[in-house]
């Protein structure tokens, strides 16, 4: 599978899951803000990608706002992750980076971080 596909896939996926008939569809909060959702993905140094995983799944326990943080690992490249986010509003997304938790989580993947590849910002519909 070509990531493309892998990103169109995963997006699928998460969106399916989520979604069910009965139920009215959500697309922000009551102030009218938009939902926000995120598809990024992040290269690590070789043999460290489960360190970065690890970091940054302890990190978005309890954020404020976010519906969804999955991690997937790359199945070609052994040194990419896949981050597929949900988020309430942008502006939860923006302050889920000051948490503390978020910063010590990226302080811990850092050094293990060799750089970042696409990052595609969506607009999520999903059932309440």
């Amino acid at each position: 599978m070509r990531r493309r596909e892998f990103v169109g896939s995963a997006a699928f996926a998460l969106l399916a899951a989520c979604a069910e008939p009965e139920k009215t569809l959500s697309t922000g909060d009551a102030a009218g803000e938009e939902m926000y959702g995120l598809i990024s993905q992040m290269k690590t140094l070789p043999g460290r990608r489960n360190e970065v995983i690890a970091a940054l799944l302890a990190g978005s326990k309890d954020m404020p706002g976010n519906i969804t943080y999955l991690i997937a690992e790359d199945m070609e490249d052994k040194t990419l992750i896949w981050i597929t986010e949900v988020w309430r509003t942008k502006t939860d997304h923006a302050n889920s980076l000051q948490l503390e938790s978020v910063q010590e989580a990226i302080g811990k993947a850092r050094p293990h971080i060799n750089g970042f590849g696409t990052r595609i910002e969506t607009r999520p519909v999903i059932s309440d």
